[in-house]
């Protein structure tokens, strides 16, 4: 996600160390970071810089690569261990792409070669002071978010889901209408709560208007209002959803369901910002943000001529397609614990531990209703088992069938049914598949060819 640039006032809280050798750049250094307000300490050497780190909380370094007869690239790691989070920008007269991809490869966060000017030091200061704004606000968010709804994690080891929340984070920050697609139980409407608390729209209201639920007329109603006397229990004037949420977002779940009426209507809010209240003939207007979302595929609708083309294309400038959680196995057993912590914490009682056995079968499981499903699984295991570790037998008989064809050593199993079984499980708990071709002890593209084959 790359946020908004922000101004100078950003970086007056950060705390900058500037660590070389030579005293003019120094000084000059910690000139150019104290006019943009940073509050600035100075180090000569290799052990000034650890100590001055021992001493204070720093956010930023600025860091020579030659500090005498010391070497800048091998102090790099010795400064982040003191100081894990610092940013660390490396300085220097010697500027090779070289040092430059290696001093990043050791963890220093940009480069700047010798001579600098002030206007690419408050450039890397305001840059970095967003990010780290942005991890503080990313982490704050997490919490207040799982705390509600604890299948909402911007951690995650599964690819496709990184690449997802990616693009959730660039679309937040525009107003652009985002149609969010995916199967039942993947998560959309969390997908839809994370992209309203990442917006520039977080502190505004955020409005769920469930479209399958309502008749036409409620719905049209429910979503801009009505007049007293619009239709029968009309009893008085009422605005909608659309007004209600002044400023913030409306979330449309299962939009495939309206009907061309009302997606007449949506369509020229979209275009237009307008809209009239039902039974009323005063234009009123809106400003909110349209997010959709879909199980259907939109585009059979349109050809079914179910659904306006044109108000697909209104919906869908940005599309995010939830993965299912069958195609994320690296995240079931982190987001099994993660709701066994969530209701236990409610249950009043210790968070109980995944036996062996209930991790296989957890691991094992397809999980054809997605996250809810896998949600649903822990709170009921954890209402039901009083015990200290969840065995098999606490989870649905669905799902504990499927260790009952589980390999193991020594049984009467073939040798490949064995290896698939050992792959899979080494698969589920690697993040990467060049770290699970890693234990397995095969290259990556083998593994490739292997996980191709099993269908995963």
């Amino acid at each position: 996600m790359m946020p908004a640039m922000p101004s100078t006032a950003a970086a007056r809280a950060t705390r900058a160390l500037v660590v070389d050798d030579e005293r003019n750049i120094r000084a000059t250094l910690a000139l150019c970071l104290e006019s943009l307000g940073c509050q600035v300490a100075q180090a000569a050497t290799g052990e000034a810089a650890l100590e001055a780190l021992r001493r204070a909380p720093y956010d930023l370094a600025f860091l020579d690569l030659r500090l005498g007869a010391e070497s800048g690239l091998d102090l790099i790691p010795r400064l982040l261990a003191e100081r894990p989070g610092l940013d660390l920008v490396v300085v220097t007269a010697y500027a090779t792409f070289d040092t430059a991809v290696e001093a990043v490869r050791r963890g220093a966060a940009d480069y700047v070669p010798k001579p600098f000017t002030p206007a690419q030091i408050r450039h890397l200061v305001e840059r970095l002071a967003a990010r780290r704004a942005e991890a503080v606000r990313r982490s704050d968010l997490e919490s207040r978010l799982g705390e509600a709804a604890p299948e909402i994690s911007l951690e995650t080891a599964s690819p496709r889901m990184r690449a997802v929340l990616e693009v959730v984070g660039r679309a937040a920050a525009s107003d652009v209408a985002v149609l969010l697609r995916g199967e039942n139980g993947t998560g959309k409407g969390v997908l839809a709560r994370t992209l309203h608390a990442l917006s520039p729209r977080r502190d505004r209201p955020f409005v769920l208007v469930n479209c399958p639920t309502l008749s036409d007329e409620l719905l049209a109603s429910e979503l801009f209002g009505h007049a007293r006397g619009a239709f029968t229990g009309a009893v008085r004037d009422q605005l909608g959803r659309v007004e209600a949420a002044e400023g913030g977002t409306v979330f449309l779940d299962e939009i495939g369901e309206i009907s061309p009426a009302l997606q007449a209507k949506l369509l020229r809010f979209l275009q237009e910002k307008a809209f009239e209240r039902v039974g009323e003939t005063r234009t009123r207007t809106a400003d909110v943000r349209i997010v959709a979302a879909t199980n259907r595929p939109l585009e059979a609708e349109v050809a079914a001529g179910r659904f306006r083309e044109d108000l697909l294309y209104r919906l869908n400038v940005v599309e995010v397609t939830a993965p299912a959680l069958r195609d994320r196995p690296e995240d079931v057993l982190p987001l099994a614990r993660r709701f066994l912590t969530f209701f236990a914490a409610a249950a009043r009682r210790a968070v109980p531990a995944l036996s062996p056995a209930a991790e296989r079968a957890l691991l094992g499981y397809r999980w054809p209703g997605n996250v809810r499903e896998l949600r649903n699984a822990m709170e009921r295991a954890v209402i039901l088992s009083p015990a200290a570790v969840l065995e098999i037998e606490a989870l649905p008989e669905r799902i504990q069938a499927q260790v009952a064809d589980v390999p193991a050593l020594g049984g009467d199993y073939t040798v490949e049914a064995i290896e698939t079984e050992h792959v899979l499980r080494v698969l589920a708990r690697t993040p990467t598949l060049e770290e699970a071709a890693r234990v397995l002890g095969i290259d990556a593209s083998t593994l490739w060819r292997k996980r191709k084959k099993l269908g995963r």
